[in-house]
Order: structure tokens, then sequence, then C-alpha cells
């Protein structure tokens, strides 16, 4: 399996529990937050926003606390001004990592997230170094407990999906930027159950890893992850399902 669609299902796994909600929410009202500065209290004309508020809903954030955080962005309610800021770098073998974070003290957040990278075994980079081994995209996975394969696949071909393939267990979908909402939606609307959707930075190609070096990169990326004001990690690794399970139920 992929390390992507792998690593994303641990990751909606991972925020599902009450140790990690409080953290989440946290990184949630942020991005509602600058989706609503940057281009408005609407979703209906303000993608990012939309986006934002699906993310917020999938991970059950009460609806007062998204409201609030769209009204912060606005200017309805008083709030925190914050700072797009995207990180490159390396970890073990190579493995490039992008990470995206929303901070309201640049200076401080890049000096953390560059003391992860060396702590952890990696190293930073400059602006443009592994931004260019990543496509965003339209992800979906969906369980192949719920569909057949040339059910779905005929269903997302006609939706506008442009890549479908077969995993261990799943299905994943794959769309341009643009056409996420709508395969989203016509895929809801012919019943199709969707384990798990994002826009998402997908790699063009990935470094296999096994053993200690698998598990190290798994460290430098979770380390990463939890930081306070890092919003998404992508990193190209792919590694085998056995090791993501040890570190997910490690965690």
């Amino acid at each position: 399996m992929s390390g992507h669609s792998k690593w994303a299902s641990i990751k909606h796994k991972k925020a599902a529990t009450d140790s990690k909600r409080g953290k989440l929410f946290t990184k949630l009202i942020k991005e509602l937050t600058v989706a609503a500065r940057s281009g408005g209290g609407n979703p209906d004309s303000n993608p990012s926003l939309r986006t934002a508020i699906d993310r917020a809903k999938g991970s059950n954030m009460p609806a007062n606390n998204i409201e609030r955080a769209i009204k912060k962005g606005t200017g309805e309610l008083p709030g925190v001004t914050y700072e797009q800021i995207t990180y490159e770098g390396y970890g073990q073998s190579g493995v490039a990592i992008l990470v995206e974070s929303l901070s309201d003290n640049k200076n401080r957040t890049t000096a953390e997230v560059r003391n992860i990278f060396a702590k952890k075994g990696g190293n930073m980079a400059g602006a443009g170094s592994v931004n260019w081994m990543f496509e965003k995209k339209g992800f979906f996975v969906i369980n192949k407990s719920t569909i057949g394969e040339d059910e779905l696949m005929a269903l997302a071909l006609e939706a506008g999906a442009d890549d479908f393939s077969v995993e261990d267990d799943t299905y994943e979908i794959k769309t341009q930027p643009n056409d996420y909402y709508k395969v989203k939606k016509d895929l809801e609307d012919k019943g199709v159950k969707i384990e798990a959707s994002e826009l998402t930075m997908i790699p063009k190609s990935t470094v296999a890893l096994t053993g200690d070096t698998a598990k190290q990169v798994l460290a430098l990326v979770e380390e990463l992850e939890d930081h306070d004001d890092v919003q998404n990690v992508y990193a190209n690794f792919d590694i085998p399902d056995d090791v993501i399970n040890e570190r997910d139920t490690a965690g």
C-alpha cells in the first residue's frame, strides 16, 4: 500500500482520539480563521473556507466553534493574525518532507521546526527544494467492503476523477483540485461511503523504506505534525503496513 494512503488513514484514526482532539481543534480554528480572513466568510465563494469547514465537521468540531473561528477571520470578533509558512526539508534516505504551518511568530516557529528536523535526523532545505516533488490533488479512500471495484470505478470516472487504484483493503481515487467537490458530491449522491477524503499534496514518486530507517522517518513526521503551529505534513515515503501499524499501536 502506498505510504500516503496508509498514513492518511492512520491520521484520521489518531485525530479521533480524545488526547489528540484538543490540539486538532486548535489547528482547525487557525485554518478556519485564516481562510475567512483571506477570502471572506461565505464558503460558497471561498473554496479554502469550504475545505476548512469540511475538515472541522469531519473532526466533529461543534458548529458554534466553527462559527466563532470564521467571525474571528472576518473581523466580527477579535482574533490573532496568523502567517502561512511552508517549510521544506529531508528525512533519512532523502525522503522529501513538506510542512505547512500557521504562526503568529514566524521566527519562533521556524527555529522550532528546524530543531525538530535536526533532532530527528533530518534537515531543513531552501524554498523550492522539495515542493516540486508533490502535486495538489483531491484524494478519496473507500473501503472495499462497501462497494465493488467495477461499480466504483465507473462512478468515479463518470464523476470526473482522473485516477483510480486498488490497494489491499481500500480503493483510492484522485482528482484535480477543481473537481474535488463535484466528485465528492456525486459519489455521496450515489450512496458511496467515503472513508476519508481531503485536498492534499500527493508525491509524484516515493522512497521505499524499511526497518529502523522507516521508524526514524515516521518519528520525524509525527513530531512535526504534533507541533502546535504545524497544520499539515506531507512526505514521499513508502513504508510497509506493519511498521506504520506498529507506530499506530504504540501511539
